[in-house]
């Protein structure tokens, strides 16, 4: 049982103070959990079973925070990051641990979440009830051919000035707006690095003023990169504060010069003082004004703005997990809420007799639709609709919709109560839902299998899309 601490003089841990402890477990931001005298610390950066001295650097009433000073003994699964900037970087949490570790880490996180937040039993466990949902084992990003190094086919770096008054692009700090130079990531598309050499070297030599945000001056603020793991092609977007920087054109020559696979360079206004990084408005300068890409033999054009699976090749897998679960017989209508660019509901098009996709942002569906059309697909076959998923779902109830399956992907909040509702109102046979944050999906889960709903939580898996980093999708059928 945990203590309880309620004043100062009874906390036995005190700031700046070093102490050895053991770390016992590791939250998915990467923070290691460990104990002194019952009082719980979080240090980054660390393993199950490490023996270290820890620093505390910051302590509340009933947790704080350390650092290392040493690890003493280090744990089995401990690994050398292979990373120069990950200290500082804030974009991994895993890259000092075994990738099974990682992975043992995120299914239990999971299935944590599915237990405590959710109420259910696993089947297998011990004290299971006759309803026990099976749990099974975390889809690995280490199979079929595909590896947890070099995945994203997206990237976003910021652009500022070192210290010698060079062009640099890089990654944010940790919790912060400092620059961290970096044109090498290991979890990058490898094509990125040498783009980004490019641009730097050629801001540089054409002088372009970079931006600045302490004195908001300057013209160049990101750069944003997008590949097709299928189709090769790359896409460069530039983030400006104006649409006429110096030298436009030549910085244009030089980045398609030196890398032919560029297919399309667009350029992004964003004149204010934010910390957002996109603008509401983008022009194209060079090529295409998309991306395209494959996903499962289906051909996708993807917008600078448009949401997209940063993994392609573990999305391949989640899909078909996605369809294994809805055990789709070929007529079925299916019903594909938060449908984005319509990747999911595309994909699955031959093994269902029609598609309904919904998605609130317009440009969204405007992808969807021409997806639709370069792919051959009728209206009789596919419609997608822009609005709001909770309208959209109520609306389709009042007509009489039944969908046979319906397909849900939402956002890390995951489902307002007025979706899963009305998803209800609908009845369908099945429900898939797709999710980025365990503890939401077991929370709409709970909501759909109680009393009022009727559904029932057959099984769940989790798949790590994003190695290295502390996010972890799941996938879950419910059954009527």
């Amino acid at each position: 049982m945990k203590k309880k601490f309620q004043s100062d003089q009874q906390i036995p841990v005190h700031k700046n103070g070093s102490y050895e402890t053991i770390i016992e477990d590791v939250t998915l931001d990467g923070n290691g959990v460990c104990r002194v005298d019952g009082f719980t610390m979080f240090v980054p950066m660390t393993a199950v079973g490490d023996r270290i001295r820890m620093k505390a650097v910051k302590v509340q009433k009933n947790f704080g925070y350390g650092i290392i000073e040493q690890v003493i003994t280090p744990a089995v699964s401990r690994t050398d990051p292979g990373c120069p900037v990950y200290k500082q970087c804030g974009g991994c949490s895993f890259r000092h641990i075994a990738y099974e570790e990682e992975l043992r880490l995120k299914e239990k996180t999971v299935r944590d979440a599915f237990v405590r937040l959710g109420g259910f039993s696993i089947a297998g466990e011990e004290e299971t009830g006759e309803n026990a949902v099976t749990m099974e084992p975390i889809l690995g990003c280490n199979v079929n051919g595909l590896s947890p190094l070099h995945y994203r086919n997206k990237a976003q770096y910021p652009l500022g000035v070192d210290r010698n008054g060079k062009a640099c692009a890089g990654f944010y700090a940790r919790r912060s707006h400092r620059i961290i130079p970096s044109d090498q990531c290991m979890i990058q598309d490898e094509m990125f690095a040498p783009v980004v050499q490019t641009l730097v070297q050629s801001i540089d030599r054409l002088r372009i003023p970079v931006y600045s945000e302490e004195t908001h001056q300057g013209f160049l603020r990101h750069l944003f990169l997008r590949s097709g793991r299928r189709t090769g092609e790359l896409m460069v977007c530039l983030v400006s504060t104006q649409k006429n920087f110096p030298r436009r054109q030549e910085l244009i020559q030089r980045l398609t010069a030196a890398h032919p696979q560029i297919t399309s360079i667009m350029l992004n206004i964003n004149p204010d003082v934010t910390n957002v990084i996109m603008g509401k408005e983008t022009i194209c300068l060079y090529g295409k004004c998309f991306l395209e890409d494959e996903l499962l033999g289906t051909r996708l054009q993807i917008a600078p703005e448009a949401f997209y699976q940063v993994n392609a090749g573990q999305t391949e897998q989640l899909y078909s997990l996605g369809f294994d679960y809805a055990d789709f017989r070929g007529n079925e209508t299916l019903l594909d809420l938060y449908c984005g660019i319509g990747s999911i509901g595309l994909t699955a098009i031959g093994k269902v007799g029609r598609l309904i996709g919904v998605e609130v942002v317009p440009q969204a569906i405007d992808s969807a639709r021409q997806n639709a059309r370069i792919n051959g697909l009728s209206e009789e076959q596919v419609r997608f609709i822009c609005a709001d998923a909770a309208a959209a779902a109520a609306q389709f109830a009042e007509e009489g919709l039944r969908p046979d399956v319906v397909i849900i992907d939402p956002p890390r909040k995951g489902c307002d109560q007025s979706v899963l509702d009305s998803i209800c109102r609908m009845g369908p046979s099945r429900i898939v839902m797709i999710s980025c944050n365990p503890s939401t999906a077991a929370r709409d889960a709970k909501i759909l299998c109680d009393a009022e709903h009727g559904y029932h939580l057959v099984k769940f898996r989790p798949a790590d899309m994003f190695p290295r980093t502390g996010h972890v999708e799941t996938v879950c059928l419910l059954s009527k």
